[in-house]
């Protein structure tokens, strides 16, 4: 399966922590990769790596073969990078309107997706839920149509069946050429068809498969040690 980005060796450090120690991660194309972990396992910081948010520490960022550790988190996005982070993922002070219309010709398909949003989008949007700002924060990126869509914890606060239809998208995407790693705390069964699962462990990588070896009995023995 061929590969549309990749960490190697990677390194992240925040002061004396370390929180991604020389991990080797690949992210196939045209497919949705799942990052599983537990809180402080180095998902975020995985995310962030890809995206430039944070500098590494060692090692390399890979995208489309190229090198992309001195590119800018606003070069990353112009080349089609799109990052939806954990929290604080929307313009406060903007209506819903206004957040998706940043994003490009893409929001009537993401009010298609979330209809939840239609009777809210005069609203600004630092005063809605916060599931409700996950859905603005996911539907502005969507709008997009990035490559390569980065997503943490994209189901935090919304309700099973919302987050079933986030992931079927995500599915169609990828079947559509686009490449999606999103994070995880446990594989959601609605997440089945992702092509590859990482656990990470603190900050190493326990495991990497597909969604079916993550049966109950099927982890490695290592992550089993952890």
């Amino acid at each position: 399966m061929p590969v549309d980005a990749a960490l190697r060796a990677a390194r992240v450090r925040y002061g004396p922590l370390e929180a991604l120690h020389g991990v080797d991660l690949d992210f196939p194309s045209a497919a949705v990769t799942v990052l599983l972990g537990r809180n402080g396992a180095g998902r975020t910081s995985t995310l962030h790596a890809l995206a430039g948010v944070v500098p590494l520490a060692g090692g390399r960022a890979l995208w489309r073969g190229r090198d992309v550790g001195g590119l800018s988190v606003h070069q990353r996005v112009r080349r089609g990078l799109a990052l939806v982070p954990a929290e604080r993922g929307v313009f406060g002070s903007l209506t819903v309107a206004e957040n998706l219309g940043l994003a490009g010709p893409g929001r009537a398909e993401v009010l298609e997706l979330f209809p939840e949003l239609t009777s809210l989008l005069d609203r600004r949007a630092g005063s809605l839920s916060g599931g409700q700002q996950q859905l603005v924060a996911v539907g502005r990126a969507l709008a997009a149509r990035p490559a390569l869509l980065l997503l943490d914890e994209p189901e935090r606060g919304l309700a099973p069946a919302v987050a079933a239809r986030l992931h079927a998208r995500l599915l169609a995407d990828a079947a559509d050429g686009r490449t999606v790693v999103l994070t995880a705390q446990s594989l959601p069964h609605t997440l089945a068809g992702a092509a590859v699962v990482h656990v990470l462990h603190r900050g190493e990588v326990v495991f990497s498969g597909e969604p079916g070896e993550l049966l109950p009995g099927r982890l490695t023995s290592r992550h089993e040690s952890n």
